[in-house]
């Protein structure tokens, strides 16, 4: 157990100066030196509480997520009756009091109609209710009422989609290491580190970027349009610019509710200039599905007008005067360069299935950062000093053994980090003083089980193998059980509680290879060096 070959040795210091040189980068930053351009350059991040940042609360509308599934199971209802065989007729289908309702022509079809619906419903997670009760009145009219544990259900999918939306769009921004976690059953709070102003993410993450292509009713009565009265199977849509061309200074526009496109089959979307008057425009790409729409949509509506929808506003409303086959089209409207920027990461990054709305906003200024630093420097510090005091009065030379181990440990822990981008939190600085007293528990195991095979009268070598060999168990049980509490902690824990998580779960590692194999490769050197016949532990 105390052979290490030359192989072996320089494999262990190859990786231990690696990873500890990694940190190095770090050190430098927090010191203020300037490192070399030159060399590689992996910096530990510092979290929202340690770097200042901006911290926004944003809120969804429940509301919105039960009228879009009403409108899904209109359009679904629709198209599964229309291409049933034989065909099911119905009349209006009305979405009053958040029910959808509507009535067969033919009664005989109702067993039929109901085979068709079933399909769109599902169960609600695990709750053993469906997500949609089915009831026949009157013995033609069906009613389709959304249960609440369905409404739970979708509005606990909008959020998870939503908080990976806005994930990928701060990430388009730059930002590194944002912290993304959900609040209660419809609220998300997002904190970014080193972010001044939130002005330009607030209004990126307001954005819902919900992208809509419909056709325009030429028919509807301008009159009517102007005072909000819909015709049937439509919807009046404002204008985002009032005075945009071909609204005709009507600062609304009615629009079919069905069977146009949305913008959720795009593959990319840029920014671009218009090459007839160098304008910003958004250009956008269709996946091949996507694309196939577009083109049947624009070859079956020659020389009419299909409206560009942007959250629930009209951007542009041109004539369709030929078929748009290539899967691609410009969204024009009043951008400048940065908005037209901003609405192609929203694009890009796809649409919030929900509104969110911003409730609260506060900027952390780094202040009570540096402060926390400092203090948690000093903690260190204090208790680095402590701790190598007390191990080298005790120990003696293997006290100064375990000192180095401990420096080599909180190098690698910082350089391990680096590497793998991760945040240090409070927390996490937190997880560093733990480390320290926590680092050195493996090397008084071990110490004192070499005392005790001296005082059983075994030989300087035999106490030491059976030193290391003995309390390498209890030391092994002893980090598994941590490193399953730090998985637990950082699989159901959210910001902060993580960052604690990571250091430690990465300082159990390197606590393990620099107190007990480091520290046994040098005490078998000075075995073999100076072959002592008495043991000073």
């Amino acid at each position: 157990m105390l052979e290490f070959p030359t192989w072996k040795k320089l494999w262990y210091w190859g990786l231990t100066l690696a990873v500890a040189a990694a940190a190095l980068p770090s050190l430098f930053s927090v010191s203020g030196l300037p490192w070399p351009s030159a060399l590689p350059n992996p910096q530990v991040s510092l979290g929202l509480d340690l770097a200042g940042g901006s911290h926004i609360l944003l809120e969804a509308n429940e509301k919105q997520v039960a009228q879009q599934r009403l409108e899904n199971m209109e359009e679904s209802v629709r198209g599964r009756f229309k291409l049933a065989k034989p065909r099911i007729r119905i009349g209006d289908i009305s979405s009053a009091g958040g029910r959808l309702s509507f009535l067969l022509k033919d009664p005989s079809q109702v067993d039929a109609a109901r085979e068709e619906i079933l399909p769109l419903t599902t169960g609600a997670g695990l709750t053993g209710q469906r997500d949609w009760d089915i009831a026949v009145e009157d013995g033609s009219r069906f009613v389709l009422t959304p249960t609440r544990e369905g409404l739970a259900q979708a509005v606990s999918n909008a959020m998870d989609s939503a908080i990976e939306v806005i994930r990928k769009r701060i990430d388009a921004l730059g930002t590194r290491e944002p912290t993304i976690i959900r609040q209660g059953e419809n609220r998300i709070v997002v904190q970014v580190p080193g972010l001044d102003d939130p002005t330009a993410l607030k209004e990126l993450l307001g954005k819902t970027a919900k992208l809509e292509f419909k056709l325009v009713d030429e028919t509807a009565a301008p009159n009517d349009v102007k005072q909000g009265i819909a015709p049937p199977g439509d919807e009046i849509v404002p204008w985002a610019d009032p005075n945009a061309p071909g609204s005709g200074g009507v600062p609304v526009i009615a629009v079919k509710r069905l069977g146009g496109i949305k913008g959720d089959q795009l593959t990319n979307a840029k920014q671009a200039f218009d090459s007839r008057n160098n304008t910003p425009v958004v250009s956008i790409t269709f996946d091949q599905q996507g694309g196939a729409k577009f083109a049947k949509l624009t070859s079956e509506n020659v020389n009419k007008r299909f409206a560009i929808i942007l959250d629930g506003k009209v951007l542009s409303a041109p004539s369709i005067n030929e078929p748009i086959l290539g899967g691609s089209a410009q969204i024009q409207g009043s951008f400048s360069v940065q908005s037209a920027t901003q609405l192609a990461i929203a694009l890009r990054s796809g649409a919030l299935p929900v509104d969110l709305t911003v409730v609260e906003e506060r900027t952390v200024g780094p202040d009570l950062g540096a402060d926390s630093i400092r203090k948690g420097l000093i903690a260190m510090g204090v208790g680095s000093g402590l701790v190598v005091l007390l191990m080298i009065a005790v120990y003696g030379r293997f006290g100064i053994y375990a000192t180095i181990a401990l420096i080599f440990n909180l190098m690698m822990i910082l350089g391990v980090m680096a590497v793998m981008g991760t945040t240090l939190t409070l927390p996490g600085l937190a997880g560093f003083v733990l480390t320290i007293g926590a680092a050195v528990d493996a090397n008084v195991l071990i110490y004192e089980r070499m005392r005790e095979e001296r005082k059983k009268g075994r030989r300087v070598i035999a106490a030491v193998e059976n030193g290391y060999k003995e309390a390498s168990r209890a030391i092994y049980d002893a980090n598994i059980t941590n490193f399953i509490a730090g998985v637990l902690l950082f699989a159901f824990g959210s910001g902060p509680v993580r960052g604690f998580a990571v250091v430690l779960i990465i300082g159990l590692f390197t606590s393990v290879f620099t107190g007990v194999t480091l520290t046994r490769m040098w005490v078998a050197d000075w075995l073999r060096k100076a072959r002592p016949t008495e043991l000073n532990v």
